[in-house]
């Protein structure tokens, strides 16, 4: 899946998606949903939570 179509899907812009791929961004918990959703999985599957560091992806 391109950037632009994850973007399209989850209703934000492709540079939210380039910020949130080099972990400079962090999601909403609604983004994250929204996200999770484009995949069929969970919410937790697709992102990570570090206390030092917020949220990453896997």
């Amino acid at each position: 899946m391109t950037q632009q179509k994850l973007a399209d899907l989850a209703c934000v812009t492709r540079q939210t998606i380039i910020a949130l791929e080099a972990g400079k961004y962090s999601p909403s918990l609604s983004l994250a949903f929204r996200i999770a959703r484009v995949f069929s999985l969970k919410v937790e599957d697709v992102f990570q939570y570090s206390a030092e560091q917020g949220p990453t992806e896997p």
